[in-house]
């Protein structure tokens, strides 16, 4: 589906299974821009599988600035027990260095805060690294809160699979 902006020459559409090489392509440059290009083991087939196959587990936007691929959101939801709610966590939202400024960002954002209004959810959340001072001003002059008092954890690789073989049944109960 494609959505208008106020934004004359932008269009925000909801990406399909064609876009897997353009959202991978994204996603490297949003690593290069971050000094993070070697974490990124994403593939298509992965891309594809996730984003577009039985299971999806994100939902990506693109948007295009006079016909051209320009940026992308990816997002997906989680759920507020505190509020009882779904929410939508942005993991990723990236525009292209010369197209920054333009209202790009702020347009999309609003675009995936409105999804989250639609759909009942309670928050719209994001991280953004703590070296990002184009990002975090930006951020604060839309009304965004930091969430100074949290601390963002993560297991992957080896210590992801050290934890799931913890309480593994068969770790857990004695062999007979």
């Amino acid at each position: 589906m494609h959505y208008t902006t106020a934004l004359p020459g932008l269009i925000i559409r909801d990406a399909v299974e064609q876009d897997v090489p353009l959202i991978l392509s994204f996603i490297r440059e949003l690593a290069v821009y971050e000094k993070m290009l070697d974490d990124v083991v994403a593939t298509e087939d992965g891309l594809k599988e996730h984003l577009f196959g039985e299971r999806r587990v994100a939902e990506v936007l693109i948007a295009e600035w006079e016909g051209a691929p320009v940026a992308f959101a990816l997002f997906f939801h989680n759920f507020s027990t505190f509020l009882g709610r779904p929410g939508i966590y942005l993991e990723d939202l990236y525009v292209k260095p010369e197209m920054r400024g333009k209202g790009i960002g702020k347009a999309m954002l609003s675009h995936i805060a409105n999804t989250a209004k639609k759909r009942g959810c309670g928050r719209f959340e994001w991280s953004v690294l703590d070296w990002n001072e184009p990002a975090i001003t930006f951020y604060r002059s839309i009304g965004a809160v930091a969430m100074d008092e949290w601390e963002h954890f993560r297991l992957s690789g080896e210590a992801l699979e050290t934890v799931a073989e913890m309480c593994a049944p068969e770790n857990v109960y004695p062999k007979q």
